[in-house]
């Protein structure tokens, strides 16, 4: 709003996904429009290796072995997602026909960690499947031939010379001659 202009939505690619970001635009009523990453939203390559046990609330192996206990890591509202560790009888583990790429022989324990979604990446997950999100992100590519402009036509990919004041000057220039022919392009 300092500049007269009134934004009401945010456009940015996974990156911009973060709690700290979501939270940001949530609390200054602002759209959010940046995909969430998958890590964020729990997607793992062991995914096959594990099933979840809605009865027992546990993590089962593939092998049949269920995990003996449970522990939640991290702490609530701290900026980063909590965790639920499930910890696997290491003595089932040793003897396993399946071990090869799951357990490491001398291993103390055999653990599958799981994030746990906070409420504001789960309601991001919704948001991301609503027609107004996918319309507004389809405008992300002109944002990314913006980029692509000050980068390769204007030498805003790598510094010319050294120092923060140097590079916030070729920042400064790369964008002053961006603005400027566009500028000179709506005047006709």
């Amino acid at each position: 709003m300092k500049a007269g202009i009134e934004v009401k939505t945010i456009i940015g690619d996974a990156a911009y996904s973060g709690k700290e970001n979501i939270q940001y635009s949530n609390e200054n009523d602002l759209d959010l429009i940046a995909k969430l990453n998958p890590i964020t939203q729990g997607t793992r390559t062991k995914e096959d290796e594990f099933e979840f046990n809605k009865d027992a609330g546990m993590y089962v192996c593939k092998a049949g072995p269920m995990a003996i206990r449970k522990a939640r890591q991290g702490k609530k509202n701290e900026g980063r997602n909590q965790r639920n560790i499930y910890y696997f009888d290491i003595e089932k583990c040793k003897v396993c026909p399946l071990r090869d790429g799951c357990y490491k022989d001398g291993a103390s324990s055999k653990t599958y960690s799981v994030t746990i979604k906070s409420d504001e990446h789960s309601n991001q997950a919704d948001f991301q499947e609503t027609d107004y999100f996918k319309e507004k992100s389809k405008e992300r590519y002109k944002i990314e031939a913006k980029n692509s402009e000050l980068k390769h036509r204007h030498g805003y990919d790598v510094s010319k010379s050294s120092g923060l004041i140097s590079m916030e000057l070729q920042g400064a220039m790369s964008m002053f001659t961006v603005n400027l022919k566009r500028i000179l392009k709506l005047m006709g």
